[in-house]
Formats: structure tokens, sequence, C-alpha cells
């Protein structure tokens, strides 16, 4: 009989919460009255329009994005958050000939494995985490190597503070570019509020339209960015960066209630609330969510089962507006590629809209279904 595995020790990243939703908030209504008064932000053009290159309601966004978060520049993209890696990495290291790349001794998510692969990127690894491996690899790995930091976490286990890497990694001279997807708006700040030179994300994952992300930093960066992409259909047009806009006003305060409900669901599940259940963890595995270890090695029975009473049986963007029911699901590629063993006996679950006690019984009924319960 196959030996239930245990679940490690996880650190979640620090959670924004309502106070800090609400100041972002507001920091986004302050931008966008700066930078598009009056009737900017109900108006929409389309186009290479001159002397911009791109729309003129795009460029408001982009310089609302900026102001928002701290960057001097912003670049909206298309093809969502690996859009927005890929526009950070050619418009940065690989502009100028630089390939070698500093990165955590983890698993790659499996889209930025294959930008890498694409790029002929030469990784560096050293284990974020260890200090005294950091310092040494940033001072040894080579004058021209950039840093690339993953904000959330790429391995359950991991408990190092993403933001004090890319602080650190300035102090050493270093150039870095943070992927933060899944951390933008959940947690207090992004990388380029720590000195990065760049912060790529999706903004389809804020409830924004299919397709479009965003790479906010450097004015050299994003300078490139805009210069490379001279086709009128790569641009972002104007309707598009409003909707995203529009949609990003309103999600802060959603991600906080979201960050709350999880949690509760965290305590719920490992406090043994529902039978076939025997442990959760909250953990950044990609989003915000529960790693719930079962009691019997039933998951895609259990994943299945679930579905059918309607959770979500897939991601779409992991947060995208289309999202509203709990996911119940399994872990990331890159979490299982560290621990396959879990692959049977857990559920990566995340509430969504919904309250912790409808998710809760959301996978008591699917349990109650397949009979995950050990019985003796």
């Amino acid at each position: 009989m196959t030996t239930r595995p245990e679940l490690p020790a996880t650190t979640p990243l620090p959670v924004m919460d309502a106070d800090g939703a609400f100041d972002l908030q507001q920091r986004l209504v302050e931008a966008m009255c700066e930078e598009m008064p009056g009737a900017a932000p109900f108006e929409a053009d389309a186009g290479v329009r001159p002397p911009l290159g791109r729309p003129g309601t795009t460029a408001g966004v982009e310089r609302v994005l900026a102001r928002a978060f701290g960057g001097k520049a912003a670049c909206l993209v298309q093809g969502a958050g690996t859009g927005a890696i890929r526009t950070a990495l050619s418009a940065g290291p690989w502009r100028s000939g630089v390939r070698r790349l500093l990165v955590h001794d983890a698993p790659d998510y499996t889209t930025t494995a294959q930008t890498f692969a694409d790029g002929c990127v030469e990784t560096v690894r050293v284990d974020m985490g260890d200090d005294d491996a950091l310092r040494a690899a940033l001072a040894g790995s080579g004058d021209d190597a950039w840093v690339y930091v993953q904000h959330t976490r790429q391995r359950l286990e991991d408990a190092f503070d993403p933001m004090a890497v890319v602080r650190l990694a300035v102090q050493h001279g270093r150039r870095v570019i943070v992927d933060d997807n899944y951390a933008v708006l959940r947690t207090p700040s992004i990388g380029v509020e720590h000195g990065a030179a760049a912060s790529a994300f999706s903004l389809f994952k804020l409830h924004g339209p299919e397709g479009v992300g965003v790479v906010v930093g450097d004015a050299d960066l994003v300078d490139a960015a805009h210069a490379a992409n001279y086709s009128g259909g790569g641009q972002v047009q104007g309707h598009q960066a409003l909707e995203a806009l529009r949609a990003l006003v309103t999600v802060p305060l959603a991600w906080a209630a979201q960050a709350r409900e999880a949690a509760r669901l965290a305590e719920l599940l490992d406090a043994g609330h529902v039978p076939g259940v025997v442990g959760a963890r909250l953990a950044n595995a990609q989003d915000l969510c529960v790693v719930a270890l079962l009691e019997e090695p039933v998951a895609d029975a259990v994943r299945a089962a679930a579905a059918q009473l309607g959770a979500a049986p897939y991601p779409v963007g992991s947060n995208s507006r289309y999202e509203i029911a709990p996911m119940i699901y399994r872990l990331s590629s890159s979490a299982l590629d560290s621990r396959p063993d879990l692959r049977e006996w857990t559920l990566r679950i995340n509430p969504m809209r919904a309250s912790a006690e409808l998710t809760a019984r959301l996978v008591r009924r699917a349990l109650d279904q397949v009979g995950g319960r050990h019985v003796s």
C-alpha cells in the first residue's frame, strides 16, 4: 500500500489586508485623476497614433500604472503574463546581448522555462533562501549578469523573502526583473517598488481583458519595449487598456477578501472539519491557495466529483474575470516537479469569490461521493 506523504511546512508571502487594498485602490484612482483628467477615461482610440506609435488612451493608462506602482514608465503588451516577461527580458538583458540570468535553484514555471529556452538563457542557479550562497553568486556570476526573481513560491517549502532578494541584488549593482504574476495586488508591494528594473505581470489575472499584460519599470527598458513593438497589430488598443484599468481599480478589495477566506479555509480543513482531509497548508502555489492532504489517494476522483457539484475544474487565468466558483484542482506542474509524491494525495483549492464555508462544503460533498475516507 502506498504510504501517505506529509505536507511540507509552508511560509506564505505577506498578504495585503483590507486597509492596504483600499490604499492601493486610492493610489490607482489618484493616478488616473492626474494622468487622465476630464473625459479621458470615457474615450478610447486605436492604432499607431503619431508620435506615440500606439493609441493615446493606451499611453494614458500606462502612465497611470507607472505612477501607481512607483515605476518610471510602463508598457502594456499582448500575451498576458508570459508576454510581459518575454518583453521585459527582450528589452532588458537580451537587448544588450546578455543571456546570463541568476535565478532561484528550483523548478521554473512551465512557460518561464520555455521563455528561457527560446532566449538561449544561461541560468546561474542559486538557492535564494541561502543568504551566503546568494551573496557569493551576486559577487561572482559575472559583471553582466541580470537577476530574475519569481515573486511567488517555486517550491512549496520556500521560505525566503523575494523582495529582500531584489534589494540585495540592487545593492550589488545588479539589475533585476521580477515575475510579479500572482503577487501584484495580493502582497503589499511588487519588485519595481524595491528597485527592480522591471515588474512583469498579467492584467488578465486581474480581471482585465484576455491577453493583456504590463511591464512597469525603468524608462530605458520600457522605451526599448515600446520601440520594438512598432506593429499596429501588436498594440494594446485603447478600449482594452481602459477595460484593464477599470477592472484593476475594483480588484484590490476583492483580493483582500479572497485572501482572508483562503486563510480561514486552511484553518477549517487542518482542524478536521472535513472528514477525509487530514491536513492543509496555506501556500503561494502560484496564487494564494490551500493545499489539502487527503486521507486516501483519490485526488483525481475528488476533483472530478467537485466539478460536477459546481467547482471550477481548471483555471482560465487563475483569478481572471471568468473565475467565480471555487477552483479545486491539482498542484502546479512546477510544484509537482519538486514533489511528485503529492500528485494523487492533494488538492489545490482556491475559494475565488466563495466563502471558506461554501468551499469546505463542496470538498466534503465531493469526498462523500467518492468515498475518500478510510474505514477501519
